[in-house]
């Protein structure tokens, strides 16, 4: 016990970690493939292999029935390693046999194990002739019917799979994008179809093992005769009769232990393949389509009464076969009715709620793109980017620039949409619609001018600029022209992305803000858990990021908004007053934003009587004043505001309105009714090291 302590010790494995190695799965598949191969080489005493042909016969009825049992061809996925694996088995196992046969046939028929001798001659009958012929017929079966049909339906089974995989790759994307399935779904849907096509093409390959198989036992069966009479004869000189007779049964048994597994297994593969498109177990399968259908079983009864009537048929096999018919379908037009029945009771025992249907149709979907059906093929556009892919795009830029995930999008058919035109939908609510023509180009011109092209003259949905669309064979005159050119699924694209940019605020709901809460790091965490709910509550917090999104402010700091919301919920309840703060803690966010090509930031200012004139307008008491501006006033306001930002348009400025911090939320809540798109900032939204450059003054 020292000594094996000491080599344990040392470095070496024990015997019950080399036992735990081999038990291994990878080590014992190994192991198990050497030993093949090792019957290719070594000689084997006939009790091993007695063992090893139990072994080969009990796994052939094993893989057969696991093939019957599994619900869809998937679940055996390692058919092809089983049947290549099998196939070695028992080439290996002839190989063996043929050594014992050849070595020691002239003993008698023991010479290769009592398996073999026992399959001998209970097939051969007593007659070497109808060992040969049955044999002969296993054979042929074997070859011919089963192994030649399994490998066809895997061949095209294979063609099928591979043809149908960017149907089915295309039909995930838009399940995807439509909000049907989400990542993880997507991802599980495309490793079975990866799978399914890579099975498939096994299986092609796989089959051809069992014709070669079939071959090559036949071939065996040929040489172990004639070179056994041959070596009886000749060597050991035995009589011709008694040299066919020992070596024609020994033969023959190898050749039946080893075709019988093989059969078995080849019936096993066609089942596999032949079931790709059925859903459940075989025996499940046949009975739902065979026996439930009484007429058929009817005209089965009726044709074997009929056969069994006719002068020298016997007639009680007929007749048992008309009655058994004849019951089933008596039966199965008895109970036909009962699978609702029982799907009814079972769908109450699930689901005991009745109205849950009604509650599913009150879903709503956050965003939602009808199509008309001439734009069915926007999905599934091979040649361009098709609509699905440009809507993940279009989420994860939107993500990355807001800060937040956008709901999926989903898309469906309107038929009574225009054959071309399309609907998009927040929260169920139309807030834009348009139409796009498939096969054309929308061109327009950067300076804002109509397009001088032959073609339907339209407005860009989007912007409501002028376009125009012409024809995909214009496309490299138009470009020549300088004009900007849009297929139809960017321009459906641009449109939904103005559309959520608009509604942003409204599809932050209670649930994305906590799917983004609960997506911080670590560190930011525990700031949270201080913050919500004990200084601001959650739906405070939401209003705060809902007001800053409706600015198109991003949110993607959110350890910076944190920051600022823990500053300013103590000292005020108001969400005004809060945000406020929020935005001048992101100065330098807002500055960076809204820079121009130069790095500079164009701002338009509020003259000092304008900033008066509100200041005096606001009435109320603390942080709930209100603006009460006359209405003279507010039109000579908004007079001032289009002047001076189509005169810093000219220029070629994006500028943002700069006011007072008292009045800018008020400022903003007039120009966004008229003017949505244009920015107001207050000073205390400048960065000190922000740039600045006037363009214009109110």
């Amino acid at each position: 016990m020292a000594d094996i302590g000491l080599k344990t010790g040392s470095g070496l494995p024990s015997a019950k970690t080399a036992l735990g190695w081999i038990l291994k799965g990878e080590v014992a598949l190994a192991v198990g493939v050497i030993g093949i191969i090792t019957l290719l080489i070594l000689p084997m005493p006939p009790f091993l292999m007695d063992l090893l042909l139990a072994l080969s016969l009990v796994a052939s009825v094993l893989i057969l029935m696991t093939a019957l049992m599994i619900k869809k061809p998937l679940e055996f996925t390692a058919f092809p390693t089983v049947l290549l694996v099998a196939t070695l088995f028992r080439l290996g196992l002839n190989l063996a046999t043929t050594r014992l046969i050849l070595s020691h046939g002239h003993e008698g028929g023991h010479a290769a194990g009592a398996v073999i001798e026992s399959f001998g001659e209970l097939m051969m009958g007593g007659s070497f002739v109808i060992g040969v012929i049955v044999f002969a017929i296993l054979v042929i079966v074997n070859f011919v019917v089963i192994t030649k049909g399994s490998t066809r339906i895997a061949e095209v089974a294979a063609r099928f799979a591979l043809d149908s995989m960017p149907g089915k790759q295309m039909a995930i994307d838009a399940d995807l994008s439509s909000g049907l399935v989400d990542e993880a779904g997507a991802k599980l849907r495309r490793k079975e179809v990866e799978q399914e096509s890579t099975f498939f093409g096994a299986m092609d390959g796989a089959s051809k093992f069992v014709r070669g198989d079939a071959v090559a036992g036949l071939l065996i069966t040929a040489i172990n005769l004639i070179g056994g009479i041959l070596i009886g004869v000749v060597q050991h000189k035995l009589p011709v009769g008694e040299a066919a007779s020992s070596y024609t049964v020994l033969t023959i048994g190898d050749g039946l232990v080893s075709q019988v597994p093989a059969l078995i297994i080849s019936i096993a593969a066609g089942f596999l393949v032949s079931k790709s498109g059925v859903e459940g177990s075989a025996d499940k399968a046949l009975y739902s389509q065979l026996a439930l259908n009484p007429v058929a079983l009817g005209m089965v009864a009726a044709a074997s009464g009929v056969i069994g009537l006719v002068p020298g048929m016997p007639l009680i096999p007929f007749a048992l076969l008309s009655v058994g018919a004849g019951y089933l379908a008596w039966r199965a037009t008895r109970t036909k009715p009962e699978p609702a029945i029982e799907t009814s009771e079972a769908a109450e025992a699930v689901d005991p709620d009745a109205e849950e249907p009604i509650a599913q149709a009150l879903a709503i979907d956050d965003v939602k793109i009808e199509l008309g059906y001439g734009l069915l093929n926007l999905i599934n556009d091979l040649e361009g980017r098709r609509l699905t892919d440009q809507i993940k795009a279009l989420r994860r830029t939107l993500a990355a620039e807001f800060g937040f995930v956008m709901p999926p999008v989903r898309i469906l058919d309107n038929m009574r949409l225009p054959n071309q035109g399309y609907a998009l939908r927040i929260k169920e609510m139309e807030a834009g619609a348009g139409e796009v023509r498939l096969g054309a180009l929308m061109a327009m011109d950067p300076s804002g001018r109509q397009v001088d092209f032959p073609g339907e003259h339209v407005k860009e949905p989007a912007f409501g600029l002028p376009a125009t669309w012409i024809d995909e064979a214009l496309r490299e005159e138009a470009t020549f022209k300088g004009y900007t050119l849009v297929d139809p699924a960017t321009v459906l694209t641009t449109h939904l992305t103005e559309i959520l940019k608009e509604n942003m605020a409204d599809l932050l709901s209670y649930s994305e803000l906590q799917k983004l809460l609960k997506e911080l790091p670590d560190e930011q965490r525990k700031l949270v858990d201080d913050l919500i709910p004990s200084v601001v509550t959650a739906a405070t917090f939401q209003r705060v990021l809902q007001a800053l999104l409706r600015e198109r402010v991003s949110i993607r700091d959110l350890g910076v908004i944190l920051e600022g919301v823990g500053e300013a919920a103590p000292h005020s309840s108001s969400v005004g007053v809060i945000v406020e703060h929020v935005r001048s803690r992101l100065a330098k966010q807002l500055c960076w934003q809204h820079r121009g090509d130069d790095g500079a930031l164009p701002i338009v200012t509020l003259s000092p009587d304008w900033e008066m004139t509100f200041a005096d307008a606001l009435i109320g008491p603390g942080d709930d004043k209100q603006l009460a501006l006359a209405p003279s006033k507010l039109q000579e306001f908004i007079r001032g505001v289009r002047e001076s930002f189509e005169r810093a348009a000219v220029n070629g400025d994006a500028a943002v309105l700069l006011t007072s911090p008292g009045v800018r939320p008020y400022v903003r809540s007039i120009i966004e009714r008229f003017r949505g798109q244009t920015t107001v900032m207050s000073q205390n939204e400048i960065h000190p090291k922000a740039r600045l450059k006037t363009v214009g003054q109110i």
